[in-house]
């Protein structure tokens, strides 16, 4: 589950002899694939995105996994993806959080196994508990559903790590519920810890109330945990990664989380 890089010259301290140094350079450089899991709920509407991109463009093993398996078939990161699962009925997230695979998701979770909830995902995570804080109503009372700009905040989690702190990155929304909230102790304790992921901004940067699409307290759009291995965020990095889209700042995202795990 890690990419190894080595030169020429570190390879052949290994493979003195010419004929078997290319050999061993390949060898040395092969990428080794992680495992990667999608768990679909009824009403998923995002799982698809997820196994496209994860598969088709960043070239990793993927499988699905039904909300009633309890079998997280040995995956090395779970994603819980956006919807409107069970119809957001009660509120979002609610009822999926009882799913029985959220039994062994939760688990995984808390022995250390990294897991990402995008949108729904991002619901579904707060309702367990998994994440501290919720997500509100838009402040507008509407659903959103649009293209919005983020910039990174964390300089320490996943999805953020490799990514140049002044980067701003166009990804679609799309949400009735994404004002992320959470009592004022919570908010200093995330910005405290460095859980905030990125922040809802303008196209040049700029943190406004005229950036924040829900309301979301302090344009926040996505957190982590303490131990930094369980990440939500509202904007959906999967719809922007594939060059027919005409939009790949997503794909910036998950980079940025492969090359941090691949270093663990």
């Amino acid at each position: 589950m890690a990419y190894v890089f080595l030169t020429r010259k570190d390879i052949s301290f290994f493979y003195p002899d010419k004929q078997n140094l290319i050999k061993g350079y390949i060898f040395a450089n092969k990428r080794t694939k992680m495992k990667f899991g999608v768990v679909i709920f009824p009403g998923s509407n995002c799982d698809h995105d997820l196994l496209y991109v994860l598969k088709k463009i960043l070239k990793q093993e993927v499988v699905a996994l039904w909300h009633k398996d309890k079998d997280l078939q040995d995956c090395d990161f779970i994603f819980l993806p956006g919807g409107f699962s069970y119809g957001d009925y009660l509120r979002s997230g609610a009822i999926a959080r009882f799913s029985p695979i959220m039994e062994k998701v939760i688990d995984y979770a808390e022995k250390g196994g990294y897991l990402m909830g995008i949108c729904n995902g991002f619901q579904i995570l707060c309702e367990a508990k998994l994440l501290p804080g919720t997500l509100l109503h838009n402040n507008n009372q509407k659903f959103i559903c649009k293209n919005v700009f983020i910039k990174p905040v964390s300089k320490k989690a996943a999805p953020v790590k490799y990514l140049d702190p002044k980067t701003v990155l166009k990804i679609p929304v799309a949400h009735a519920e994404g004002r992320y909230y959470a009592d004022k102790k919570t908010i200093k304790q995330l910005y405290e810890n460095d859980q905030i992921l990125f922040k809802y901004c303008d196209a040049s940067g700029n943190i406004n109330e005229e950036s924040n699409p829900n309301g979301t307290t302090d344009n926040i759009a996505g957190i982590c945990n303490l131990r930094r291995n369980v990440f939500g965020m509202m904007p959906h990095p999967e719809r922007a990664c594939d060059n027919e889209l005409g939009n790949t700042d997503g794909k910036q995202i998950l980079d940025s989380l492969l090359k941090a795990l691949s270093k663990k």
